[in-house]
């Protein structure tokens, strides 16, 4: 990211912030401040080396619990904060979300950070079949639309076309195995690409494979 009061340039880290702060990021309503928020500290520091900032990283208490039991960091720019609203983000966007403006050239590392932020894979011995694996790649979202839109994005360039499944209170979009592969060797185009490192070990043999 550009230094404050510099134009926000498109770039690789800069694309995979978007999909952080899409999942399990938020604006305030001061027209200022951005939060993100995580169980997991490295993803945090990522989204920190990816923005190049310095703030500190706090312990957040969560909602059901009562306990300490995510991490939340959070910081002042107006620049990229009028630039995330620009491209489609906006404060309480949970159910509001629809499409975002995000160059084809970096939308799959602005899919890796969604991945990262409320997404999931799974990746299991076939029950019928002991000597093949099952995969799936899940997108969770309130917002239907927002889903639809990323449904059409990734079968537009590399030609999947993924299935929805409903939960109480989520729409998910789901990938089976020849489709997730497809998937992953966009989603993790290098070894050093930012990313959940928990995440990308359930699959970083599969990326590695020629398919």
């Amino acid at each position: 990211m550009r230094p404050k009061g510099k134009n926000i340039i498109w770039n690789c880290d800069i694309a995979y912030v978007v999909g952080l702060i899409t999942t399990d990021g938020s604006l305030s309503n001061d027209g200022r401040h951005i939060d993100f928020t995580s169980n997991d500290t490295q993803l945090i520091k990522t989204f920190k080396n990816c923005l190049k900032i310095k703030n500190r990283i706090a312990a957040k208490i969560s909602g059901y619990t009562r306990k300490k039991s995510s991490f939340r960091i959070q910081f002042g720019n107006i620049i990229l904060y009028r630039w995330l609203v620009n491209i489609g983000l906006m404060p309480n966007k949970t159910k509001k979300l629809t499409t975002l403006k995000i160059p084809d050239r970096y939308f799959f590392h602005f899919l890796r950070g969604h991945l990262d932020g409320d997404g999931c894979i799974r990746r299991f011995q076939d029950p019928i079949y002991p000597n093949s694996q099952r995969l799936y790649i899940l997108f969770n979202s309130a917002s239907l639309v927002h889903l639809k839109w990323i449904q059409t994005t990734a079968k537009r360039l590399i030609n999947i076309n993924g299935f929805f499944r409903k939960s109480e209170s989520m729409h998910i979009l789901t990938y089976a195995k020849k489709e997730s592969l497809a998937l992953l060797l966009k989603l993790y185009p290098n070894s050093k690409a930012p990313c959940l490192k928990r995440k990308y070990k359930i699959i970083h043999d599969l990326v590695k494979m020629p398919r």
